[in-house]
Protein backbone atom coordinates (compact mmCIF):
# COMPACT_ATOMS: atom_id res chain seq x y z
CA UNK A 1 0.00 0.00 0.00
CA UNK A 2 1.41 3.36 -1.00
CA UNK A 3 -0.69 5.33 1.47
CA UNK A 4 -1.95 7.65 -1.28
CA UNK A 5 -5.15 5.83 -2.28
CA UNK A 6 -7.25 8.83 -1.19
CA UNK A 7 -5.16 11.35 -3.09
CA UNK A 8 -7.58 13.56 -5.06
CA UNK A 9 -7.41 13.49 -8.83
CA UNK A 10 -6.16 16.79 -10.22
CA UNK A 11 -8.38 18.06 -13.01
CA UNK A 12 -6.74 19.62 -16.03
CA UNK A 13 -7.86 22.72 -17.87
CA UNK A 14 -8.70 22.59 -21.55
CA UNK A 15 -9.83 24.40 -24.66
CA UNK A 16 -12.76 22.60 -26.28
CA UNK A 17 -14.49 23.68 -29.47
CA UNK A 18 -18.21 24.29 -29.03
CA UNK A 19 -20.30 22.67 -31.76
CA UNK A 20 -19.65 19.92 -34.26
CA UNK A 21 -17.04 20.60 -36.93
CA UNK A 22 -14.53 18.62 -38.95
CA UNK A 23 -11.86 18.24 -37.76
CA UNK A 24 -12.84 18.73 -34.07
CA UNK A 25 -10.57 21.00 -32.05
CA UNK A 26 -9.61 20.38 -28.42
CA UNK A 27 -6.46 20.77 -26.34
CA UNK A 28 -6.22 19.40 -22.81
CA UNK A 29 -3.49 21.25 -20.92
CA UNK A 30 -0.46 19.09 -20.32
CA UNK A 31 0.38 21.26 -17.30
CA UNK A 32 -2.16 23.51 -15.65
CA UNK A 33 -1.12 27.19 -15.75
CA UNK A 34 0.53 28.34 -12.56
CA UNK A 35 -1.67 31.43 -12.51
CA UNK A 36 -4.56 33.12 -14.28
CA UNK A 37 -4.70 36.88 -14.72
CA UNK A 38 -8.35 37.89 -14.70
CA UNK A 39 -9.21 41.51 -15.42
CA UNK A 40 -12.43 43.46 -15.61
CA UNK A 41 -12.72 47.24 -16.03
CA UNK A 42 -15.65 49.45 -15.15
CA UNK A 43 -16.74 52.90 -16.23
CA UNK A 44 -18.76 54.92 -13.70
CA UNK A 45 -20.81 57.92 -14.80
CA UNK A 46 -23.53 60.16 -13.44
CA UNK A 47 -26.31 61.04 -15.90
CA UNK A 48 -26.57 64.78 -16.39
CA UNK A 49 -22.99 65.49 -15.44
CA UNK A 50 -20.58 66.43 -18.20
CA UNK A 51 -16.85 66.82 -18.38
CA UNK A 52 -17.38 70.55 -17.73
CA UNK A 53 -19.13 69.91 -14.42
CA UNK A 54 -17.03 71.54 -11.73
CA UNK A 55 -15.88 69.59 -8.74
CA UNK A 56 -18.00 71.81 -6.50
CA UNK A 57 -21.15 71.05 -8.48
CA UNK A 58 -20.55 67.31 -8.73
CA UNK A 59 -23.06 64.94 -7.15
CA UNK A 60 -20.30 63.63 -4.88
CA UNK A 61 -19.92 67.07 -3.33
CA UNK A 62 -23.59 68.05 -3.19
CA UNK A 63 -25.13 64.83 -1.89
CA UNK A 64 -24.27 63.26 1.48
CA UNK A 65 -26.67 60.30 1.31
CA UNK A 66 -24.67 57.37 -0.06
CA UNK A 67 -27.80 55.45 -1.07
CA UNK A 68 -28.95 58.40 -3.20
CA UNK A 69 -25.50 58.56 -4.80
CA UNK A 70 -25.70 54.84 -5.49
CA UNK A 71 -29.06 55.25 -7.25
CA UNK A 72 -27.76 58.09 -9.44
CA UNK A 73 -24.59 56.34 -10.54
CA UNK A 74 -24.49 54.29 -13.71
CA UNK A 75 -21.85 51.63 -14.24
CA UNK A 76 -20.77 49.98 -17.49
CA UNK A 77 -18.96 46.72 -16.77
CA UNK A 78 -16.58 45.57 -19.51
CA UNK A 79 -16.21 41.93 -20.43
CA UNK A 80 -13.75 39.90 -18.39
CA UNK A 81 -10.35 39.22 -19.93
CA UNK A 82 -8.16 36.26 -18.98
CA UNK A 83 -4.45 35.82 -19.64
CA UNK A 84 -2.23 32.88 -18.81
CA UNK A 85 0.64 30.75 -20.04
CA UNK A 86 0.47 27.15 -21.26
CA UNK A 87 3.53 24.89 -21.26
CA UNK A 88 4.02 21.95 -23.62
CA UNK A 89 6.85 19.44 -23.26
CA UNK A 90 7.36 16.22 -25.21
CA UNK A 91 9.76 14.62 -22.69
CA UNK A 92 7.28 12.34 -20.89
CA UNK A 93 5.72 10.93 -24.05
CA UNK A 94 9.13 10.46 -25.63
CA UNK A 95 10.17 8.44 -22.59
CA UNK A 96 6.98 6.40 -22.94
CA UNK A 97 7.76 5.66 -26.60
CA UNK A 98 4.71 7.50 -27.98
CA UNK A 99 4.95 7.10 -31.76
CA UNK A 100 3.22 10.37 -32.72
CA UNK A 101 5.41 12.37 -30.36
CA UNK A 102 8.54 10.67 -31.67
CA UNK A 103 7.58 11.69 -35.21
CA UNK A 104 6.12 15.16 -34.64
CA UNK A 105 6.92 16.35 -31.10
CA UNK A 106 4.33 18.80 -29.77
CA UNK A 107 3.40 20.08 -33.23
CA UNK A 108 -0.10 18.47 -33.14
CA UNK A 109 -1.04 20.39 -29.98
CA UNK A 110 0.48 23.63 -31.25
CA UNK A 111 -1.29 23.30 -34.58
CA UNK A 112 -4.64 22.72 -32.89
CA UNK A 113 -4.22 25.84 -30.77
CA UNK A 114 -3.38 27.90 -33.85
CA UNK A 115 -6.36 26.55 -35.81
CA UNK A 116 -8.65 27.83 -33.06
CA UNK A 117 -7.90 31.32 -34.39
CA UNK A 118 -8.90 30.70 -38.01
CA UNK A 119 -12.28 30.29 -39.75
CA UNK A 120 -13.10 26.69 -40.49
CA UNK A 121 -13.71 27.52 -44.16
CA UNK A 122 -9.93 27.81 -44.46
CA UNK A 123 -9.53 24.15 -43.45
CA UNK A 124 -7.86 22.14 -46.19
CA UNK A 125 -8.94 18.85 -44.60
CA UNK A 126 -12.51 20.10 -44.39
CA UNK A 127 -12.43 21.12 -48.04
CA UNK A 128 -11.07 17.71 -49.06
CA UNK A 129 -13.77 15.93 -47.08
CA UNK A 130 -16.37 18.24 -48.54
CA UNK A 131 -15.25 17.30 -52.04
CA UNK A 132 -15.67 13.62 -51.23
CA UNK A 133 -19.18 14.33 -49.96
CA UNK A 134 -20.05 16.44 -52.97
CA UNK A 135 -20.03 19.75 -51.07
CA UNK A 136 -18.48 22.58 -53.05
CA UNK A 137 -17.34 24.71 -50.12
CA UNK A 138 -15.98 22.25 -47.61
CA UNK A 139 -17.58 20.56 -44.62
CA UNK A 140 -18.67 22.21 -41.37
CA UNK A 141 -21.70 22.46 -39.16
CA UNK A 142 -20.78 25.94 -37.90
CA UNK A 143 -20.83 29.36 -39.55
CA UNK A 144 -17.80 29.04 -41.78
CA UNK A 145 -16.61 32.67 -42.08
CA UNK A 146 -16.15 32.89 -38.30
CA UNK A 147 -13.41 31.41 -36.11
CA UNK A 148 -14.41 28.40 -34.00
CA UNK A 149 -16.26 29.11 -30.77
CA UNK A 150 -14.07 27.81 -27.96
CA UNK A 151 -14.90 26.92 -24.36
CA UNK A 152 -12.24 27.51 -21.71
CA UNK A 153 -12.82 24.72 -19.20
CA UNK A 154 -11.24 25.35 -15.81
CA UNK A 155 -12.59 22.86 -13.30
CA UNK A 156 -16.23 21.98 -12.73
CA UNK A 157 -17.43 25.47 -11.91
CA UNK A 158 -15.96 27.47 -14.79
CA UNK A 159 -16.88 26.64 -18.37
CA UNK A 160 -16.48 29.93 -20.19
CA UNK A 161 -17.09 30.69 -23.88
CA UNK A 162 -14.20 32.84 -25.05
CA UNK A 163 -12.69 34.69 -27.96
CA UNK A 164 -8.93 34.59 -28.40
CA UNK A 165 -7.43 38.09 -28.46
CA UNK A 166 -3.78 37.05 -28.58
CA UNK A 167 -1.55 33.99 -28.80
CA UNK A 168 2.22 34.22 -28.47
CA UNK A 169 4.19 31.00 -28.99
CA UNK A 170 7.80 30.57 -27.90
CA UNK A 171 9.42 27.32 -29.08
CA UNK A 172 12.49 26.45 -27.04
CA UNK A 173 13.61 22.93 -28.03
CA UNK A 174 13.59 20.95 -31.29
CA UNK A 175 14.15 17.41 -32.54
CA UNK A 176 16.69 16.51 -35.21
CA UNK A 177 13.89 17.04 -37.77
CA UNK A 178 13.20 20.49 -36.26
CA UNK A 179 9.86 19.45 -34.79
CA UNK A 180 9.18 21.49 -31.64
CA UNK A 181 9.65 19.52 -28.42
CA UNK A 182 9.07 22.27 -25.86
CA UNK A 183 7.14 25.53 -25.97
CA UNK A 184 5.32 28.12 -23.91
CA UNK A 185 2.14 29.73 -25.22
CA UNK A 186 0.80 32.98 -23.79
CA UNK A 187 -2.90 33.37 -24.54
CA UNK A 188 -5.26 36.30 -24.12
CA UNK A 189 -9.00 35.65 -23.92
CA UNK A 190 -12.17 37.71 -23.71
CA UNK A 191 -15.17 36.00 -22.11
CA UNK A 192 -18.37 35.93 -24.17
CA UNK A 193 -20.93 37.02 -21.59
CA UNK A 194 -24.70 37.27 -21.82
CA UNK A 195 -27.47 34.69 -21.89
CA UNK A 196 -25.60 31.79 -23.49
CA UNK A 197 -25.88 28.58 -21.43
CA UNK A 198 -22.16 28.14 -20.74
CA UNK A 199 -21.74 31.63 -19.29
CA UNK A 200 -25.02 31.42 -17.36
CA UNK A 201 -23.84 28.15 -15.79
CA UNK A 202 -20.50 29.66 -14.74
CA UNK A 203 -22.17 32.80 -13.36
CA UNK A 204 -24.67 30.71 -11.41
CA UNK A 205 -21.80 28.74 -9.87
CA UNK A 206 -20.14 32.02 -8.88
CA UNK A 207 -23.35 33.10 -7.13
CA UNK A 208 -23.51 29.75 -5.34
CA UNK A 209 -19.93 30.20 -4.14
CA UNK A 210 -20.77 33.71 -2.94
CA UNK A 211 -23.72 32.34 -0.97
CA UNK A 212 -21.36 29.90 0.76
CA UNK A 213 -19.36 32.90 1.94
CA UNK A 214 -22.26 33.64 4.34
CA UNK A 215 -20.70 31.01 6.57
CA UNK A 216 -18.06 33.67 7.36
CA UNK A 217 -20.60 36.30 8.39
CA UNK A 218 -19.44 36.07 12.00
CA UNK A 219 -16.19 37.68 10.86
CA UNK A 220 -18.04 40.98 10.50
CA UNK A 221 -17.97 41.21 14.29
CA UNK A 222 -14.29 42.13 13.92
CA UNK A 223 -15.03 44.98 11.50
CA UNK A 224 -15.55 48.49 12.85
CA UNK A 225 -18.04 50.61 10.91
CA UNK A 226 -18.75 54.30 11.62
CA UNK A 227 -22.02 54.91 13.44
Amino acid sequence: MSGFSNKPKILRGAFVEYGLTIPPLFVVFQFNPLQLQRNRSLTVSIPGETSETTRRESLYNTESDLLKIQKRQRVVVQRETINFEIRLDASDKLNDGDVITEQFGIEPQLSTLELMLHPKEESQLGAALGSLLGLSSGFSFTQKPNPPLVLFVWGRKRVLPVNFTSMNITETLYSADLNPLRATIQVGLTVIEGTNPAYKYSKTMKEVMSALNLANIVDTANVVLPG
